[in-house]
Order: C-alpha cells, then sequence, then structure tokens
C-alpha cells in the first residue's frame, strides 16, 4: 500500500489562494523533510510562474503527461523552494475537451501519481477554479481534500457544491477521499464577520477547520514576482509561519 499523501487544494470559486497554499505547504513540508511533488492543474499555470518557471518556455507541461502519453520523468521541474513541480501551461485548457470523450478520464491523474509511487511523500494537487474533468480526476486521485477558503459570505456560496462533487467522487471513483478539512485564508481576525463567516461554515457543513487561519499579508502578493513562496521571500512573516504550522498538523495527521 502506497505511502504517498495526495491532497487536492480545491475549490471552483477563485481568489481563495489555493495556488499560495499549494506553494506555501509544500515548501512547508519540504522544510520538515518531506519529499513533496506539486501538480499544476490549473491552465493559467500561476503555480508554476510562482515558483519561478516562466510556462510560455516550457516544451512540455503536464498537459502532455495527461493527454500524450509522455512520462512524467520527462516534465519534472525541480525548484529553488526544495520541491518538484509538474508544471502547466496555457495547452492544459485544451485538456478538458481531449479528456472528455476518453474512457477512464476520472483516473489520468492517478495514473500520473501512480507513476511516481513511493518517490514522493506528499503530492499537492493545485486544482482549477472549476468542478470540471480535471478537479474531479483530482479528487479521483487524492486521498484527502482541502478546501482554502476567503471568509467572506460570497466565498463560501460554493462549498456546498464542492462537497456534492466530493461525495459523487467517493461514490462512483474513489472510496478512500477523505475532507481534511477547510483552511480559512485572506483572514483577518479583527472583524466580527470573518469570525462570523468561519463558525458558520465549519457547523453549515460539519467541516474541520484547519488551524491556525492564514492571515491577510501583501508579502503574499509579492512572493510570486521573486519565484519563490513566502517561506523563502518572508519567512518571518505570520503568513509563513502559520502556513508553517498547518504542514506539521497535516504532518502528524498524515
Amino acid at each position: 500500500m502506497s505511502t504517498t499523501r495526495v491532497i487536492a487544494v480545491a475549490n471552483q470559486k477563485g481568489g481563495v489562494a489555493k495556488t499560495t497554499t499549494v506553494a506555501s505547504l509544500g515548501t512547508a513540508l519540504a522544510e520538515l523533510g518531506q519529499r513533496v511533488l506539486l501538480v499544476d492543474l490549473d491552465p493559467q499555470a500561476c503555480l508554476t510562474f510562482s515558483l519561478g518557471i516562466d510556462p510560455e518556455d516550457l516544451e512540455l507541461s503536464v498537459h502532455h503527461v495527461m493527454t500524450k502519453g509522455v512520462p512524467v520523468t520527462e516534465v519534472l521541474a525541480t525548484t529553488e523552494d526544495g520541491v518538484d513541480l509538474l508544471p502547466a501551461t496555457i495547452e492544459l485548457a485544451r485538456a478538458e475537451a481531449d479528456l472528455l470523450t476518453r474512457t477512464g478520464r476520472e483516473y489520468v491523474i492517478r495514473s500520473v501519481v501512480e507513476e511516481l509511487d513511493g518517490e514522493y511523500d506528499w503530492v499537492l494537487l493545485d486544482c482549477p477554479p472549476s468542478l470540471g474533468v480535471l478537479t474531479v480526476a483530482a479528487l479521483t486521485a487524492a486521498t484527502g481534500v482541502l478546501i482554502p477558503l476567503q471568509c467572506e459570505t460570497l466565498s463560501h456560496r460554493g462549498v456546498g457544491q464542492l462537497l456534492d462533487t466530493v461525495h459523487d467522487v467517493r461514490r462512483f471513483t474513489n472510496r478512500e477521499l477523505e475532507v481534511w478539512g477547510v483552511l480559512p485564508t485572506l483572514f483577518d481576525g479583527r472583524t466580527t464577520h470573518a469570525r462570523a463567516v468561519l463558525e458558520n461554515i465549519a457547523e453549515a457543513y460539519d467541516l474541520t477547520v484547519v488551524e491556525p487561519p492564514i492571515p491577510k499579508s501583501i508579502r503574499f502578493a509579492e512572493a510570486p514576482a521573486a519565484g519563490r513562496s513566502i517561506l523563502s521571500t518572508a519567512s518571518g512573516n505570520k503568513g509563513a509561519e502559520a502556513y508553517r504550522t498547518v504542514a506539521a498538523n497535516l504532518l502528524a495527521r498524515g
């Protein structure tokens, strides 16, 4: 039985810090001595760019692994933050259409992960902001799903839809999938509204709230310009420390 923990970081709403969470958690886990692979499944390729790789310079990407049968090892990239990356390019936008009529499309990412069985302790999947084929395939490959959530009323309206998709995936393609919880991001604990939304989420959906909340910080916006995670560009920042604590908690759970 594989000991690799595969975590899908998913929320169909954009702007909730999915990519920041994948990059920061991955780096934090690597700091703890874990072997980590990040997989960019968003055609916007923000994770790829954020870790210092220009998608426009790439000839091969995760798209070619999933749809063309290119070996994973030909596409893997190393980063300065100590994690490996399966990068994305805009070509990934075609993957939904390419996979739509393919038998077993839900298992395409699982097969990629299985190809690397034993090479990594953690695989973090940066899902696109949708509930399409790529997100379903990511959930099918995952052992757990982590839901980054901005603590604002409009931000959590889609959580129920995501949980419906998780329920369907459990029923049809991945019985072992667990919801690891909601991770509050862009959190401003000074506001009553943010705290109230967080409490409502936990109660309404019976979800674990992953601690600690990730505070708002301009340092998160500055990090991608350097091609590094916030743990490298602002190591002592409260946001970086929060992700380190979350990573330690996930490691203990895993």
